[in-house]
């Protein structure tokens, strides 16, 4: 067991203040690699979270270059991690609004893949006076990311794509193997269904998920949820962390994986294909 990859899910509570913000996600991936992780996964926002979604207009970057995108390879290099860095703004060609970047680093800083989050958070929320519109703000990304790394065939997505298991399901025709999902969910979405769907995507797809979040209270006066979580492929929660910063690891065990999918192969049962 202890040849198996660990694998670790870092969860904050943003602020408005960038420096600030890489501090903390410095600290906590290097105490997380010196404990012997090998892929961190960052929440969605972690560079910044302002008091307007329209906040994040000024600090979009061009493709390749830019501050964040600098600080994620510089700090993978450093502390020889896999990273999935999140979210960060990325420019679009119009310049009225950004992409929703996850962008995935190898161990030696370079980038590897980006997915540009698909579905975007345009709800009013029951029963509470919360409205959301990222798409004023956002551009939908166009299609699903799956990456081979040292710890299987990692698929992305972010926060409200967890809602859309067809995404996933499309990962899977990829050969998705675990899915790492970098959220902020609100505490009222997140208390009612967090876990569910972090979980029900783990075993659908009979995959590991490391899922990073955002947890606290935040300036702008949003909660958000926490209750990080690395779930198993069979739906076990092998860690957890409610509120606050800081990191949880897993290990990853592809015989474990292996077997479960032979023995269990829904996968194979399927009926029905997406995408």
């Amino acid at each position: 067991m202890n040849n198996h990859p660990t694998v670790a899910a870092v969860q904050m509570a943003s602020g408005p203040n960038v420096d600030a913000n890489l501090i903390e996600v410095e600290r906590v991936i290097g105490a997380a690699a010196e404990s012997g992780v090998g892929l961190v996964v960052l929440p969605e926002n972690f560079a910044f979270m302002g008091k307007r979604d329209a906040d994040l207009l000024p600090l979009a970057e061009p493709e390749g270059e830019g501050p964040l995108q600098t600080f994620l390879a510089r700090t993978a290099a450093r502390f020889g991690v896999w990273l999935v860095g999140g979210t960060i703004p990325m420019a679009t060609a119009s310049g009225e609004r950004v992409r929703a970047a996850t962008l995935v680093l190898n161990d030696r800083g370079e980038r590897v893949a980006r997915y540009d989050k698909m579905h975007l958070f345009d709800v009013s929320l029951p029963g509470a006076d919360e409205r959301y519109e990222e798409s004023a703000v956002i551009e939908p990304g166009d299609g699903p990311v799956v990456v081979d790394t040292p710890f299987g065939r990692l698929g992305v997505m972010v926060c409200y794509d967890l809602r859309f298991p067809e995404l996933t399901r499309r990962m899977q025709a990829d050969g998705m193997q675990l899915l790492a999902v970098p959220s902020a969910f609100t505490a009222l979405t997140g208390k009612a269904h967090w876990e569910t769907l972090v979980r029900a995507r783990a075993i659908e797809n009979l995959s590991y998920v490391i899922a990073a979040a955002q947890g606290g209270y935040h300036l702008s006066g949003r909660e958000t949820h926490g209750h990080s979580m690395i779930v198993d492929p069979w739906g076990t929660v092998l860690a957890q962390m409610s509120r606050g910063s800081g990191w949880i690891s897993g290990r990853i065990d592809p015989d474990y994986q292996a077997a479960v999918r032979r023995r269990f192969p829904t996968l194979e049962h399927r009926r029905l294909k997406c995408g």
